[in-house]
């Protein structure tokens, strides 16, 4: 088992009523890796819309909802308040 340095661990707060939450997390990821985004794969066959349902449509506080995947050599978990969490895996 490998621990995970904080250095491999980023946290980001994204919008909920901002710019579509899926460029959002391709932009944290451009800042992340220093590339551009035609240099990333597609994130759609990752995530498939579920981040903007989480933010547009989004259940009671209470339920403390999130969306976890993996995308470009990163765990990414996004609450329903925005809070993002990018654990660098590779």
């Amino acid at each position: 088992m490998t621990d995970q340095t904080e250095s491999e661990i980023v946290h980001r707060t994204l919008d909920p009523d901002g710019e579509n939450p899926t460029v959002q997390i391709i932009e944290a990821i451009m800042d992340l890796e220093g590339v551009d985004s035609t240099d990333l794969p597609t994130i759609y066959d990752c995530v498939d819309g579920m981040l903007a349902e989480l933010f547009s449509n989004p259940p009671a506080p209470e339920a403390q909802m999130e969306v976890e995947f993996s995308y470009h050599r990163y765990r990414i978990t996004v609450e329903q308040n925005g809070t993002a969490k990018f654990v660098k895996t590779g």
